[in-house]
């Protein structure tokens, strides 16, 4: 697998909304492994494929649960409750910012191998599946901050 370059705010592919996944090819598996790497050497905890480039409904997800989740063609079903905390994206990197979404979300997506199936989730992941999902629409987190970004030291957070 590969490290990709992650794209930072003012690509103007982060603002475009992603093609849906029709069929699972090798070069989309290769994708996905590229995106799993890239987001362990940001040591982020999720990584949406606009943020290397491809404007296709890819995402992963690692909050260090004991799971990886691989989540093609997303679409949030269900979302309860809210949490309000510090948020940071590898696009935008070195700042962070108060962000409140959804305590709990549920997702219906296709996996690696083309099959469905629904995740669901709370506290961080929940956060993470809004975060990343909302990238699949062209939106980066910086436009819900209550408030201002805020510098972060890079090891002060975990960044999505």
């Amino acid at each position: 697998m590969a490290i990709r370059q992650i794209r930072t705010i003012g690509d103007e592919i982060l603002t475009k909304k992603c093609k849906a996944v029709k069929e699972m090819t090798p070069r989309t598996k290769e994708l996905i492994g590229d995106m799993f790497d890239t987001m362990y050497q940001a040591s982020g905890v999720g990584l949406a494929a606009p943020q290397v480039g491809i404007l296709k409904r890819i995402v992963v997800i690692d909050v260090e649960d004991g799971n990886r989740y691989v989540l093609v063609n997303p679409e949030i079903v269900e979302t309860r409750g809210s949490q309000t905390g510090y948020e940071g994206c590898l696009s935008v990197p070195g700042k962070s910012g108060i962000v409140t979404r959804p305590m709990y979300a549920k997702v219906k997506a296709w996996n690696e191998n083309m099959e469905p199936y629904e995740l669901e989730g709370e506290g961080l992941l929940a956060r993470a599946i809004c975060h990343e999902c909302a990238h699949l629409e062209g939106q980066l987190y910086v436009d819900l901050v209550e408030g201002e970004l805020m510098d972060t030291a890079p090891d002060e957070e975990e960044e999505e």
